[in-house]
Formats: structure tokens, sequence, C-alpha cells
């Protein structure tokens, strides 16, 4: 019996990538799977099959149970399908995860507002409609569990990814506003930043040495190392894990801080504009943030 057994979880953009590896690993471990995809291209301008499909034949083969989803995650009637589709199908709905994403990388300045708005949809706004059509169902159930696809482009930054960094921020909000919520009835939400050379990261500009020897560390992770971590997380022998961010990168399993403060500074009589340039801001800037980069946060290769 696996770790899984007896459940049914839902994964969004299922049909590659680190999508794919989420519905294998949860089909090997016991768990009834919707594989939802969209089935488009990378920059989503036309139709590409049926990976849904495709995925949905190897865990039958492999003698588990599945069934395909084509919805949009940006369509808050396709997310109710999703869900509904579990129930109807398999009778119940366990887990989810929210993995369905794209990137539309440009320099802020340069950044269209469909750029911006697409990627917020698909990210930000689709977690919270599948969340959302998931909570009463597991309300009812008095119990569940809710993975998050985050990033370290939200975490701690990179170039070109406003909309992408700011709706990855985003979800590490949503997932700790609904670990509170729904703690009570026994719902977990927790997050995780993953590392690995997917369809979607091979969109990803590397226009000099730098980018490049950073494509180059992100092909050495593949997306099956991740999903240990998102089944473990759906599980009963997690029931005690809840509002947490791990990142996963190859063999590294971390655990990221969320924001607390770090450090203060009192003036008796309060402040002025004149007394903060003079006094505050120089006691507190040693323990200003830098300007760093995820590839200079995680500047070691990969292990």
């Amino acid at each position: 019996m696996g770790m899984l057994a007896d459940k049914v979880v839902l994964i969004t953009g299922a049909g590659r990538g680190i999508g794919r590896d989420f519905a294998l690993h949860c089909a090997a471990a016991g768990a009834a799977v919707v594989v939802n995809d969209l089935g488009v291209t990378a920059d989503g301008s036309a139709a590409e099959g049926s990976p849904a499909e495709q995925v949905v034949e190897e865990i039958r083969a492999g003698g588990g149970r599945a069934v395909a989803n084509h919805g949009s995650v940006a369509s808050p009637g396709d997310a109710e399908a999703m869900v509904r589709q579990a129930v109807d199908v398999f009778g119940q709905l366990d887990g989810v995860i929210n993995n369905a994403g794209i990137l539309r990388d440009r320099i802020f300045h340069k950044m269209s507002i469909e750029e911006w708005d697409i990627v917020i949809n698909v990210h930000l706004n689709g977690c919270f409609y599948v969340s959302r059509a998931a909570a009463d169902h597991f309300r009812e159930r008095e119990g569940g569990s809710f993975v998050h696809m985050t990033s370290a482009s939200g975490l701690v930054g990179n170039f070109g990814q406003a909309n992408y960094s700011a709706a990855k921020l985003g979800i590490v909000a949503l997932s700790k506003s609904i670990a509170l919520d729904m703690g009570r009835f026994n719902v977990r939400s927790n997050c995780i930043a993953p590392f690995a050379w997917t369809r979607m990261t091979n969109t990803i500009p590397a226009r000099n040495e730098a980018e490049i020897a950073r494509v180059r560390r992100l092909q050495q992770m593949t997306p099956d190392k991740i999903a240990p971590m998102a089944v473990y997380l759906l599980a009963d022998a997690a029931h005690d894990v809840n509002a947490q961010v791990f990142g996963v990168r190859n063999n590294e399993i971390f655990l990221l801080n969320q924001p607390r403060p770090v450090r203060s500074i009192h003036r008796g009589e309060g402040w002025t504009p004149e007394t903060i340039a003079e006094h505050a801001i120089p006691a507190l800037k040693s323990s200003f943030m830098d300007l760093a980069r995820s590839p200079d946060v995680w500047s070691w290769d990969p292990v």
C-alpha cells in the first residue's frame, strides 16, 4: 500500500514536465489522479495534442487509475468542473497540486499589459480558482491537502520576471491564508519552490555567459526529483505540516523562511522625515536586503 492509497488527487498542468512526474508518482503511491492539462504549445498559441491523455494512458498501463481533464485553470468554471469530475468519477477529492503555469518573460519597462495579465491569471488566479473550487468539498469531508508551486523568482527575485515573480510570491500568501482559514477543517496548504528543467523553463532567455551558466545548472535538475515532496505533503504522514514553503533542488530540500521583523528602532518622541534620514535608516541599513537574484542565493551547483 502506497502513501496515497485510497486518495484522489487533482493535478493541474500535469501533461508534461514536473506535473507529469507528479501524476506518475501520485499514481504509483496509490492515488487516483485527475490529470489536467490544457494541451497547448509553450507560448499558448496553438493546441498540441493531448498530453493529459498520454499521461492517463501511462498510469493505466501501470495498473493505476486516472482520468484526463482539458480545462483552463484561468477559468473559474473550468476549475469547478475539474473538482466536480474528480468527485463524479472517483467519489471524492483528497488533494490538489496547483502546478499549471506559463512564462512571459520581459524586462519590466517593456512588459505589456497582456503579458502581465495572462501570467497573473494562470498562476495566481488559477491557483485561487482551483483551490476555491476544492475548498467546499474539503470542508465537508473535514480534510484535504493543497500543494502549490511557488518559485525562487518570487521568493528571491530574477531579471525580466515581474509578472511571474509577483504571481509566485502571491501564491505563498494565498497558501498561508488557506492554511489559517481552513486549518479548523483539517485542511493543509503548503508550497514547493521547484528547481527543474522543463518545457516552461526552456523559454528562459540565455543571452550572455552568466545566463548560459544558469541554464546549464537548471538542465542538471530533472522534474522527477520534485515529486516525492509533493506526494509526502499530500499524504496523511504530513498531517502536522501546514503553511510551510519548501524548496527542492535535485537532491537538496530547503525549508524557506517567510517575512518576519529583522530589526527595529525606537524614538520616544516619534519620528520626522529628517530624523528618519539621520537616525532610523543609518541604524537599519546594515540589515537591508540586497538585490540578490535566485542564482546568487543558490550559487553552488546542484547536488
